[in-house]
């Protein structure tokens, strides 16, 4: 099988959405899919204003229809509703090639927190990217739930799973956090103003706070809390000592689809705090229990006080958080992937024999 993925996430981008991409991309390459990746890294690309981390691709449907025309997948997954998304999208209709399509990131929610953009207008846009697709994967039920109250009611479940041998609980922690204040506070994630890391380092907080991660946001955060340590991007082992220092990991987003750092943190054995929103929801639940009712003790807690869920969330037992963390297998993942790929014909994707044990509808 050979399947064609457009995304204008990639490498050497750091964030849940490319850490997603390139694993699924990896799994199925091990179990024998062909894979043409097409990203922005391919191409000349400018960054993206007030966004330089993110680099769009400045080129022609002609060359992005060329290179799909030459590998002649089996399938088509355009991941991201970027530039690169739009011209396979134009492409895929041109040729009457069914497609799929992931939603990774709420735009509307985005472009409302950034420049005040009335979210509907953001949705009408991608009402239309999305409508034709064959399928659109989201991480959660809750998630389906609002595209269906936008209209985009044909959706498929495609989880997120964690790299288990590389957040555990035993690994050693952080060195500099042997010099900090417990209880210690830890955010990773993008440092922008989109993720709502103000919330968290305003948050009255008997301990310190430790901000992993990078973005536009960085500069005048680290000036105005002077307090917070800030240790910038971590990769691998150093990001997972962070998690496995930290005695809670404070997650201010409103508006992540999923949230994949918290799955990292569970694993690491680290509790989650949040606030009541789809993503915290959808792992830590309302009760702080685990959104599937299957822990057998606080992993978390939400509340409309940050600093509230944060105290409430140090009360977890770390090794029911890496019980629960431990649930989100790449495996099952890249099963859910392959169940919502459709052929360029609108025929399902073929059962491969590999998959048969373990599928996920």
């Amino acid at each position: 099988m050979k399947l064609t993925l457009v995304t204008d996430a990639w490498e050497p981008q750091v964030n849940g959405v490319v850490r997603t991409l390139a694993t699924t991309v990896r799994l199925l390459a091990e179990r024998g899919v062909r894979v043409q990746v097409i990203s922005p890294d391919q191409f000349w690309s400018l960054p993206m204003p007030s966004y330089p981390e993110i680099r769009l691709a400045m080129t022609t449907r002609r060359r992005v229809s060329k290179l799909i025309r030459e590998f002649r997948p089996d399938a088509l997954h355009i991941a991201t509703e970027g530039p690169l998304g739009w011209l396979a999208r134009g492409w895929a209709m041109s040729n009457n090639m069914k497609f799929t399509t992931s939603f990774h990131t709420r735009f509307p929610d985005y472009v409302a927190a950034r420049i005040g953009i009335n979210p509907e207008r953001v949705w009408r846009v991608l009402r239309r990217f999305h409508g034709e697709a064959s399928a659109i994967m989201v991480a959660t039920p809750r998630l389906a739930a609002e595209l269906a109250s936008h209209g985009l009611t044909h959706t498929m479940p495609w989880s997120r799973g964690v790299d288990t041998d590389l957040f555990r609980p035993d690994t050693p922690p952080h060195p500099v956090a042997a010099g900090l204040k417990r209880p210690l506070a830890l955010h990773v994630g993008r440092v922008a103003v989109e993720k709502n890391i103000e919330a968290f380092l305003s948050a009255p907080w008997a301990g310190d706070k430790l901000v992993v991660g990078d973005g536009p946001a960085l500069d005048s955060l680290q000036k105005r809390y002077p307090s917070a340590h800030f240790l910038g991007a971590l990769h691998g082992p150093a990001l997972a000592s962070a998690y496995a220092a930290a005695d809670v990991l404070a997650f201010p987003s409103r508006t992540d689809t999923f949230g994949l750092v918290m799955i990292e943190a569970l694993a690491s054995g680290t509790p989650v705090a949040g606030y009541p929103v789809p993503g915290p929801l959808d792992i830590i639940g309302r009760d702080g229990f685990g959104a599937d009712g299957r822990s057998s003790g606080r992993i978390g807690a939400v509340s409309h006080d940050l600093s509230v869920a944060m105290q409430q969330a140090t009360r977890a037992r770390r090794s029911d958080c890496v019980a629960a963390g431990r649930r989100y297998g790449w495996d099952a993942c890249v099963d859910q992937f392959l169940a919502a790929l459709v052929m360029g014909d609108g025929a399902p994707v073929p059962m491969l024999p590999a998959l048969q044990p373990s599928l996920v509808a």
